[in-house]
C-alpha cells in the first residue's frame, strides 16, 4: 500500500519562527520519485511550494518561499523534509506532500501519489 505521511504541523507558531515538516513514504520505490510540497490556505487553491527531484536532487521553490524554505531528502529513510524559517501569517495552510516520477513539475494533476495534509498555523 502506497503511503505518504506528512507530519510536523498541528501547533501554533509565531511569525518569524521555524518549523520542519516531514514526509515519510512507503509502498513505492522512493528514490525513483520526485517529492513535492503543496499547500492550501482557507478559500484558496492548492499551490506548489517546493519540490526535490530523485535523479540529481535538484530543487524548486515558489517565489513566495524562496530564501525561507529548504527542502531535502533522505533516501535511506524514505523521507523528505521541508525546513520553514522566517514564517509569515500568509504561510498558514494545510501542507501536503506528493510524489511524481523522477522530475519535479509540481503539476497538480500529474502527481502520482498524495498524502494527507498537516496544518501549519502562523500567528502574527
Amino acid at each position: 500500500e502506497v503511503q505518504l505521511q506528512a507530519s510536523g504541523g498541528g501547533g501554533l507558531v509565531q511569525a518569524g519562527g521555524s518549523l520542519r515538516l516531514s514526509c515519510a513514504a512507503s509502498g513505492f520505490t522512493f528514490d525513483h520519485y520526485a517529492i513535492g510540497w503543496f499547500r492550501q490556505a482557507p478559500g484558496k487553491e492548492r499551490e506548489g511550494v517546493s519540490c526535490i527531484s530523485s535523479s540529481d536532487g535538484s530543487t524548486y521553490y515558489a517565489d513566495s518561499v524562496k530564501g525561507r524554505f529548504t527542502i531535502s531528502r533522505d533516501n535511506a529513510k524514505n523521507t523528505v523534509y521541508l525546513q520553514m524559517n522566517s514564517l509569515k501569517p500568509e504561510d498558514t495552510a494545510v501542507y501536503y506532500c506528493a510524489a511524481e516520477v523522477e522530475v519535479c513539475t509540481l503539476y497538480y494533476y500529474g502527481m502520482d501519489y498524495w498524502g494527507k495534509g498537516t496544518l501549519v498555523t502562523v500567528s502574527s
